[in-house]
């Protein structure tokens, strides 16, 4: 076996090993317990599904990463007139997890699933998520029922959600749906995303909203191992996300309308952050012209350009505070989640969000007139907290693991020197951007933001999932 080879696979060990001891300082959830499996069904646990509209004759396709299970989405797009008809489904969790029951205990015990490399922590039974409540192709399965009648321009005019029976026609990665989409292959009900998608970033950009569209710093396993790879996404991600901003956005306007609900919120950036992010554009010589608003100047930026990385990190500080704010008679004294520039509620991901499933069931009881059910509206005060605390595990879990397989990734490299962005200071540095391989980690400074720099590979400890870098140029 050649040297290399076999010191990848001493590495994967070596990071297989430091991963598993990560997972387990943080006590993450374990096994669901049997009592809360044991209340997984096949009958709806909040009324007869006999009330359910039919919608399984309606062309509802799936778009997710490759090898998703967890399909919380479909969708079905229609021209109607000189707009469009979209038909949004989302998986009707509230059918399948008894309020106050051993499911819903652990489920709120959760919060979210939990993402990493070695493996996911679900917030549902896999029974549920990868099977019986997930939108796979070719399945009769509950969903919540929206469907957005569009102008011209891609502006909503009018708006229904309804609880039905839907079935996936066909479960379509990003890189499939893209590459139909551009061969004039899809079929109409997906193909026309690429009509509906860029008139919603207009509607975005109208209303002084920016999405920011960066690079994306993706785990692939490789020989028993891992490694980075930066992977730019690709314009259909944009236009599926557009798709869920919309709902988020009609979820949040009906829970104004019915003084119930919960929003997720953001306040505007303050006068400071912005007069500080704009003297740094002018520093890296990308600068933010007083006549340009903040979403249009994103949107100008050339992913390609390695500057970018160091605008789009500072464009990240903008932004604070973001939170869930509930209510229950008088709305929020804003409601605004100040990045999309509009209300705006999480709707659109139950099977891994706890959150949704009582968000979903208040939209739907307010957009037919009927009484919001008192298990969603009894929970609000605490989800909050429960959401937060998730969060902040999720954000644990994510980042230590990262820095793990940046250990892994660097541990062949000592003594080497690497090619560097500088995207940021940090206290006592700078946060450096490796392009190859891609790794994101700090260095002591100082160094200008936005230059390009040398770094040597001084030190790699995968265990701790540290590296000691320094700047040689």
């Amino acid at each position: 076996m050649p040297a290399r080879h076999a010191r990848l696979r001493a590495d994967a060990g070596a990071l297989a090993a430091s991963l598993a001891a990560f997972r387990a300082s943080l006590d993450l959830p374990g096994d669901f317990p049997p009592d809360a499996l044991a209340e997984i069904g096949d009958e709806a646990v909040d009324g007869p599904d006999a009330a359910r509209a039919d919608l399984t004759g309606v062309a509802f396709h799936t778009i997710d990463p490759e090898g998703s299970r967890d399909l919380d989405q479909a969708l079905s797009i229609e021209r109607s007139g000189d707009g469009f008809l979209v038909r949004y489904a989302i998986a009707d969790l509230a059918a399948c997890v008894r309020p106050g029951g051993a499911l819903d205990a652990e489920v709120r015990r959760r919060g979210q699933t939990l993402y990493a490399p070695d493996g996911s922590v679900p917030l549902h039974p896999l029974e549920l998520s990868h099977g019986a409540a997930s939108l796979l192709p070719g399945e009769r399965r509950r969903a919540y029922a929206w469907w957005f009648a569009l102008d011209a321009a891609g502006a909503v005019a009018e708006v229904g959600l309804e609880r039905a029976w839907v079935r996936s026609r066909r479960q379509w990665t990003y890189a499939e749906a893209q590459r139909e989409i551009d061969a004039g292959t899809a079929p109409p009900e997906v193909a026309l995303l690429a009509d509906v998608g860029p008139l919603r970033i207009a509607q975005e950009a109208a209303r002084g909203g920016a999405s920011l569209d960066t690079p994306e710093e993706e785990v692939v396993e490789v020989d028993g191992g891992y490694r980075l790879t930066r992977r730019a996404p690709l314009a259909v991600e944009d236009w599926n996300a557009q798709v869920s901003l919309m709902t988020g956005m009609a979820a949040a306007d009906l829970m104004l309308r019915a003084g119930v609900g919960i929003l997720r919120t953001m306040p505007p950036a303050a006068e400071e952050a912005l007069a500080g992010f704009r003297a740094t554009t002018r520093t890296l010589g990308r600068p933010w012209g007083d006549d340009v608003d903040y979403g249009a100047y994103l949107r100008s930026l050339d992913a390609g350009d390695p500057v970018t990385a160091a605008i789009m990190q500072a464009a990240t500080k903008l932004f604070r505070g973001a939170g869930y704010e509930p209510f229950d008679g008088s709305p929020p004294a804003d409601p605004e989640q100040a990045a999309i520039a509009a209300p705006y509620a999480h709707a659109t991901a139950p099977l891994r969000r706890l959150v949704d499933r009582f968000v979903l069931a208040i939209c739907e009881a307010e957009a037919n007139g009927a009484d919001i059910p008192a298990w969603a509206r009894g929970a609000l005060g605490e989800l909050p907290a429960v959401m937060q605390r998730s969060g902040q595990l999720a954000g644990r879990l994510e980042s230590g693991a990262i820095d793990r397989i940046e250990a892994a990734v660097l541990a062949g490299m000592t003594g080497a020197e690497l090619t560097a962005v500088v995207i940021a200071e940090t206290k006592g540095g700078v946060r450096v951007q490796v392009t190859d391989p891609f790794v994101s980690t700090t260095a002591p400074g100082p160094a200008a933001v936005g230059s390009e720099v040398r770094v040597r590979v001084d030190a790699t400890d995968i265990a701790a999932g540290t590296v000691t870098l320094s700047i040689v140029g």
